[in-house]
């Protein structure tokens, strides 16, 4: 497995934060739905939000064949994808030491397309069950011709850090008999009870 520490991702400013680690970057990007994935055609700078879902030691994206980010992506086009995961907000007695906890990646490289309609229907059904666990074994599986009309790019992960912040803020000596709140309030996503569409019958299907 090739070292995720480089020039590139090696963590400079709060450098203990600094995770190169594939535990914890796997951990990352499991716990998470969206990454925003950056790239430049000639000259002209791009991020786009994207739906992903780790397989082993790489990233895969897919959509409609005509994507535009896609199809850059599996051009082999240079591509830094993040993803973030906040965790609280850091509230100090001082304006200059508000903060944030946070879990985050970093990765750089090159994507590549997918061919193999094996591979392609894999990454499609895991990203299905990234979406929601279990959710593969509820939904009807694409058809080839909807395999066909979806673009799947891999993207290694060859090149990546992680960066963690994590406890109370940091305080001044002389802040700490001031007046103010400090501490930590705590960020969830929580998911909501299903919503059913116009379509559910009784006794057709079961919610996720």
């Amino acid at each position: 497995m090739a070292e995720l520490k480089t020039a590139r991702t090696t963590v400079r400013r709060k450098a203990d934060r600094g995770r190169y680690d594939r535990e914890t970057v796997d951990a990352i990007l499991d716990a998470a739905l969206i990454a925003h994935v950056g790239f430049a055609i000639d000259g002209v700078p791009s991020v786009i939000p994207m739906a992903y879902v780790r397989i082993d030691d790489a990233i895969y994206f897919h959509g409609a064949v005509a994507n535009h980010a896609l199809r850059t992506l599996a051009n082999g086009s240079e591509a830094c994808v993040t993803v973030t995961l906040l965790d609280a907000l850091v509230l100090s007695r001082s304006a200059f030491h508000h903060s944030m906890n946070y879990r985050s990646v970093v990765c750089f490289g090159r994507g590549e397309k997918v061919e193999d309609d094996a591979a392609k229907l894999a990454a499609v059904e895991a990203l299905v069950e990234q979406i929601v666990p279990g959710r593969r074994e509820g939904t009807r599986g694409p058809s080839p011709s909807e395999l066909r009309q979806t673009l799947v790019v891999r993207f290694p992960l060859t090149e990546a850090s992680a960066k963690v912040r994590t406890g109370p803020p940091i305080e001044d000596p002389e802040d700490l008999d001031l007046p103010y709140w400090g501490g930590e309030i705590p960020l969830t996503i929580v998911r909501g009870d299903p919503i059913p569409d116009e379509y559910v019958r009784h006794g057709n299907g079961t919610h996720p």
